[in-house]
């Protein structure tokens, strides 16, 4: 992970800990952050992507989940590809002109590989709003592999409070070394 990004993510992360702690979460800081660093990124609601998915006469989009192995290996969206947060758009093998669908937990992740694709050249790129973890409190599905499942991985402590407790995977407990494990 750059220097820059740490550096956004841990202020990020201050940031909603600081509000939750004070005036309980909203969406409101986390979607305005992802607008602002991404302005060029086109958004599409998670209300709309169900439709799409649900819309047989249209081509799926290609959805991309970029999160690490061990986020995506806990839950997913059906179909979706795991792409590390740091990848290269290069690592996409597609048409530049396919639909495709990128998120994360929140969508700030997301936000920064829809942003290289674009910037690659991909011309249909959408980075869904709110990402896996507000589809995940609509009650939408989620999968690990062929299997319907329940829970997703949030991140850490402070982003999985914008989980619902219900959704929320157990994160391996802290060893005293500072290894999680």
């Amino acid at each position: 992970m750059s220097g820059k990004k740490a550096i956004t993510i841990g202020a990020l992360t201050l940031t909603l800990g600081l509000v939750s702690s004070s005036f309980g979460f909203s969406w409101t800081l986390v979607n305005a952050k992802v607008r602002h660093d991404f302005p060029n990124v086109e958004r599409i609601t998670t209300a709309e992507l169900a439709a799409w998915l649900a819309n047989n006469q249209r081509r799926p989009p290609v959805l991309l989940d970029v999160r690490t192995r061990a986020e995506f290996e806990v839950s997913h969206l059906r179909n979706a590809r795991q792409v590390e947060p740091d990848a290269s758009a290069f690592v996409i093998e597609q048409p530049k002109d396919r639909p495709v669908v990128t998120y994360c937990s929140v969508g700030y992740r997301s936000g920064e590989f829809a942003e290289k694709l674009r910037t690659a050249g991909f011309t249909s790129v959408v980075n869904l709003e709110g990402s896996i973890f507000k589809w995940a409190n609509e009650g939408r599905p989620l999968f690990r592999k062929e299997e319907q499942v329940r829970k997703v991985h949030p991140f850490n402590r402070t982003w999985g409070l914008l989980l619902q407790k219900k959704y929320r995977a157990e994160l391996a407990p802290a060893r005293r070394d500072g290894v999680k494990g």
